[in-house]
C-alpha cells in the first residue's frame, strides 16, 4: 500500500489523519450577492467546530439533463465572482471545468479544479487540469470501479502535479439510481491520494424528473456520517438557503440553516474515527 499523501489547498491540509475538510456551497452560481450570502452562512455554520471549508460553485453546468434547464452565469462572470469570494472571505475556491481550454483561465482564479464524473477519463482534460498546478478533485465516474481511479490519477500525475483528490459520488445502479459502496473509499485511498466523499450527488436520481435530476436529500446526512466513519479526508456537501427553488440539484442540497448541526455531528464521528488505529485483518 502506498503511504498516504497530504494535499494542501490554501492553508488547509487534506489527508487521512487530518480533520475532514468541507467542500461546500451552492451547486450553481446565481449572483455575486447570493455567493456572498452563502459564503457568510457557511462560515457561520463552520465556526463553532473550527471546520475548514472550500467554497464550491459552478459557473456552468454543462451536463444538465435537458437543453431547457439553466446552465449558469458563464465562465467570465462566474470566475470574477469566485475571485471576489476568495478575496473577501479568505477561503479556497473550487469550481468544475468541462473542456481543456477552460483549465488555464480557471486555474488563475481557483485553488481546486474539479473534473466532473462523466469526464473523468477524458485524457486531454485531465492533462490540461494537471498542468495548471492547482489541486485537482476528480470525481469517480458512475460507470467506473473504484480501483480504476488509479489510472485516472496517473494521467494527472504525469504532468508533475500530484495534488490530487479522488472523489466518490455513487455508482450507477439501474436507471435513474445510484448506490454508494463504502468499500470503494479505502480502495481509492490505497492509491495514496486523499479521498473525498460527495454526499450530495450520491443521493441524486440522474434524469429522474424527466428534464431535471431528482434526489433524496434526506439521505445525504446518512451517507456523510457513514463516509466519515470509514475515514475520508474531505466531504463534498452542496447547500442552499432554499433548495426547493434552486436552479440546479435542489433535491440533493442541504438547507444552509441545517448545516451547522450536521457539521457538528460529522466532526464528532471524524474525531473518533481518526483517533483509532487502523485494523489489519490480514496480518
Amino acid at each position: 500500500m502506498i503511504a498516504p499523501r497530504t494535499v494542501t489547498v490554501g492553508d488547509i491540509a487534506i489527508g487521512a489523519k487530518t480533520p475532514f475538510a468541507l467542500i461546500t456551497g451552492p451547486c450553481q452560481l446565481e449572483s455575486l450577492d447570493h455567493a456572498r450570502m452563502m459564503a457568510d452562512r457557511i462560515a457561520e455554520a463552520c465556526a463553532p467546530t473550527g471546520t475548514r471549508f472550500i467554497f464550491k460553485a459552478s459557473y456552468d453546468k454543462a451536463n444538465r439533463s435537458s437543453i431547457s434547464t439553466q446552465r449558469g452565469l458563464g465562465m467570465e462572470e462566474g470566475l470574477a465572482i469566485l475571485a471576489k469570494i476568495r478575496e473577501e472571505f479568505g477561503c479556497p475556491i473550487l469550481t468544475d471545468v468541462h473542456a481543456a481550454d477552460q483549465c488555464a483561465p480557471a486555474g488563475e482564479v481557483v485553488d481546486v479544479i474539479q473534473i466532473p464524473a462523466f469526464l473523468c477519463r477524458q485524457t486531454d482534460l485531465l492533462l490540461a487540469a494537471g498542468r495548471t498546478g492547482c489541486a485537482i478533485n476528480v470525481k469517480k465516474g458512475q460507470f467506473l470501479a473504484p480501483w480504476e481511479m488509479g489510472n485516472v490519477a496517473e494521467k494527472i500525475a504525469s504532468t508533475g502535479n500530484e495534488n490530487i483528490l479522488l472523489c466518490d459520488r455513487g455508482t450507477s445502479f439501474g436507471y435513474n439510481t445510484l448506490v454508494s459502496d463504502f468499500r470503494g473509499l479505502p480502495t481509492m485511498a490505497a492509491t495514496g491520494y486523499p479521498v473525498v466523499f460527495d454526499a450530495t450527488h450520491s443521493v441524486q436520481q440522474p434524469g429522474g424528473q424527466g428534464v431535471t435530476s431528482g434526489g433524496q436529500r434526506e439521505f445525504a446526512p446518512v451517507l456523510a456520517r457513514a463516509a466519515v466513519a470509514v475515514g475520508v479526508s474531505a466531504l463534498f456537501i452542496e447547500t442552499h438557503q432554499d433548495p426547493d427553488n434552486a436552479p440546479s440539484d435542489g433535491p440533493n442540497m442541504i438547507p444552509v440553516s441545517k448545516m451547522g448541526a450536521l457539521i457538528g455531528q460529522l466532526r464528532e464521528i471524524d474525531d473518533l474515527t481518526k483517533s483509532q488505529p487502523s485494523l489489519d485483518l490480514n496480518g
